[in-house]
């Protein structure tokens, strides 16, 4: 009964979070013209039909999907470590994304004066794979977590320290579209990229909602899941390419996102008190769904019209979440 009660409301307030994004901003529409303009195409307001249609709607599914996938990587990446506190940025993916754009970018500003969006996109995608494949190699000669975990880290400053090298040396102009993308924002969001991070996000989705037997298993520990005739080896690698796919396509369309594959695992799992990964995989992506297009909708509007960076948002909310999630499991512990 609580699962359904939990999963219902989630579903409500995700639907009434993207009603309330469509309606509120810097053009005010009305829920009779928001209704009649998705569902019989009316076209009489041409600036509402065109606000929502090509602005704010493509904006909400990417910070839906992006958001949803964010989440979702970060219970991965907990389940992977059996360590709550840990994100899907920890293995350098953003870090990695952010090298390779740095170096992109700095290589193509003699060539080209604005550097194309599809550029960006792509460039981060590959920096974070890059990082992704890294962290892979160590995945199968490592058998302490808590290590590949620190390695992770040291990849994420290693990448973060060439980036500091390149922007030293570069010029202002060739580092004005890195510094935009290491903000965080959903404001690019075209037509084009909902269709392509949809194509990349829901069959992964699909691919991990099938592994929750296995990761039910895998949480009871390795000697059980060996007793079960598991690949642990194959198993951790693929959790890993998951969590990396996800991560790198959020990098790659939004920019790092801090706390939202952090947080949002923990939320879903206050409000199961479960954590079965058959109920959290959905719960966490339509929670970390929910929780972006908030978040996207308060960074869009605080200060308006200045624009907030998405990470801002999502820091402020989270960092708290996160403190007060440490501090409880150290009293767990210390009671314990």
């Amino acid at each position: 009964m609580r699962y359904c009660m939990v999963f219902l409301s989630l579903i409500i307030l995700f639907f009434f979070s993207i009603v309330l994004s469509i309606k509120i901003g810097s053009v005010s529409i009305t829920f009779g013209d928001i209704f009649s303009i998705l569902f019989t195409g009316d076209k009489t307001n041409t600036v509402s039909y065109n606000v929502i249609w090509k602005i704010r709607l493509p904006r909400i599914l990417l910070a839906v999907i992006l958001g949803g996938a964010l989440s979702l990587s970060g219970f991965l990446i907990q389940t992977f470590f059996r360590n709550p506190i840990a994100g899907p940025f920890v293995l350098g993916i953003s870090s990695g994304a952010k090298m390779f754009l740095a170096i992109v970018t700095i290589a193509m500003t003699g060539f080209i004066k604005q550097m194309p969006l599809s550029v960006t996109v792509i460039a981060s995608f590959i920096g974070s794979l890059l990082s992704m494949l890294l962290v892979l190699l160590f995945t199968g000669k490592v058998k302490n977590m808590s290590m590949l975990l620190v390695i992770g880290i040291m990849i994420g400053y290693i990448c973060s320290a060439v980036t500091d090298l390149l922007i030293n040396f570069a010029k202002e102009s060739e580092i004005v579209n890195l510094t935009h993308w290491s903000l965080g924002s959903f404001s690019a969001a075209s037509w084009q990229s909902v269709r392509v991070s949809a194509a990349i996000v829901i069959p992964v989705l699909f691919v991990v909602f099938l592994m929750s037997k296995p990761m039910s298993a895998y949480a009871l520990g390795e000697g059980y899941s060996k007793s079960l005739g598991m690949n642990i080896k194959g198993f951790r690698v693929m959790l890993v390419v998951a969590t990396g796919i996800l991560s790198a396509c959020v990098a790659a369309f939004a920019g790092p996102i801090s706390f939202v594959g952090i947080a949002v695992p923990h939320i879903s799992r206050i409000l199961l008190k479960t954590n079965k990964p058959i109920l959290m995989i959905p719960a966490s992506f339509l929670c970390g769904s929910v929780f972006c297009v908030l978040c996207d909708l308060a960074a869009r509007m605080l200060f308006s019209p200045t624009e907030l960076s998405i990470s801002t948002v999502t820091s402020a909310i989270g960092a708290p979440i996160v403190i007060w999630l440490m501090m409880s499991r150290r009293r767990k512990n210390d009671n314990q």
